[in-house]
């Protein structure tokens, strides 16, 4: 293996531990804290308005649970890229950079991006 493609795997590792190491439990919204309407301002009803303080608890929870989902098959995704790009690296040589490589590292990259928002409950 060469140095170029140690350091890229490295960085693949680093990247994943960060994008998994951001906790989900500041997701959920505290129920205790009650929404404070702008004076004079005037908000729209919504379905969600309707529902009892219970309700708008197991909604989050589920909302929650379903964003986890995403989290989980996102990162095995961007696993299964960063592999496959480490192969692409590895048949590469410091003279030939294939643009199957830029395709996946920008795949990646988009992915990546992706489950960062999702981490943060965008």
């Amino acid at each position: 293996m060469t140095q170029r493609a140690k350091r890229f795997s490295g960085a693949v590792v680093v990247l994943l531990g960060m994008l998994l190491g951001v906790g989900v439990s500041a997701q959920i919204p505290n129920p205790q804290i009650p929404e404070i309407p702008t004076p004079g301002a005037q908000r729209e009803r919504t379905a969600e308005d309707a529902l009892s303080p219970e309700q708008k608890r197991e909604l989050a929870k589920k909302q929650n649970e379903m964003r986890q989902q995403e989290i989980r098959k996102d990162t095995d995704k961007l696993f299964e890229l960063a592999t496959e790009l480490k192969q692409y690296v590895d048949k590469t040589n410091e003279n030939v950079l294939s643009m199957d490589v830029i395709k996946k590292a920008e795949q990646i990259e988009k992915l990546a991006k992706s489950v960062k928002e999702k981490m943060k409950g965008q």
